[in-house]
């Protein structure tokens, strides 16, 4: 997978994004390295599944249930780190489905406690997507050629909402049930699928573009 040039917000390796708990990737991190990454930061900064990241300890790997792409999570106790492949024995093995914010596919090997850990804190709950929205608005607004207003169309449990995000000339419209769109602004479901499973969009081929390059940055923390 190629990224989309966009630019770069922070150097490093190790970031914490608001967090408590550090989370480490190495460098030049492939794709899943750092959607993991970026999720377990979510957990650790909304305290979703503290007590795993703050107490488990050992080494999971996770495996795509459809592809080779493969990384391990080394938990230390009081920091994790992400790295690409799985280069030794694991601890526990997960096999999830990237597509689906790592739902479970069979069941895990090896540690069972470790591996649930793990699975937990790889699956935080969702924003509403209000606050979803502004996160992904202010995270990508500084993008070149994104639109000057973002207006989103929810589908929710009480009726459909909209929300404005922006002002300008230049628009882009997103719409479609609310946590399938919380799910794309958090970075927890990817753009591209996600028209597939009932997004609509409603912009220009080009506003398409570098709307796929902010949705690739809050996916992946590039």
């Amino acid at each position: 997978m190629t990224f989309p040039e966009v630019p770069a917000r922070r150097p490093g390796v190790s970031e914490r994004d608001g967090s408590a708990f550090p989370i480490t990737i190495e460098d030049d991190a492939t794709p899943l390295v750092r959607l993991i990454g970026r999720t377990l930061r979510d957990s650790s900064r909304t305290g979703h599944a503290h007590e795993v990241l703050g107490r488990s300890a050992g080494t999971v790997a996770v495996r795509s249930h459809d592809t080779p792409q493969a990384a391990t999570i080394v938990f230390g106790g009081d920091a994790a780190a992400v790295t690409s492949g799985v280069r030794a024995e694991p601890d526990a093995t997960v096999v999830v489905d990237l597509h689906a914010r790592f739902a479970p596919v069979g069941e895990p090997s090896g540690d069972a406690a470790l591996a649930a850990g793990a699975l937990r804190a790889l699956r935080p709950p969702l924003p509403h997507w209000r606050e979803a929205a502004q996160r992904f608005w202010d995270a990508t607004r500084d993008i070149p050629g994104v639109p000057e207003v973002l207006i989103v169309d929810a589908d929710g449990a009480e009726g459909p909402e909209r929300g404005q995000f922006g002002a300008g000339s230049t628009e882009y419209l997103m719409a479609g049930p609310a946590d399938l769109l919380a799910g794309v602004f958090t970075g927890a479901d990817d753009f591209l699928a996600s028209l597939a499973a009932g997004l609509r969009v409603k912009g220009t081929l080009a506003q398409a573009s570098v709307m796929t390059a902010a949705s690739w940055r809050v996916r992946y923390g590039i």
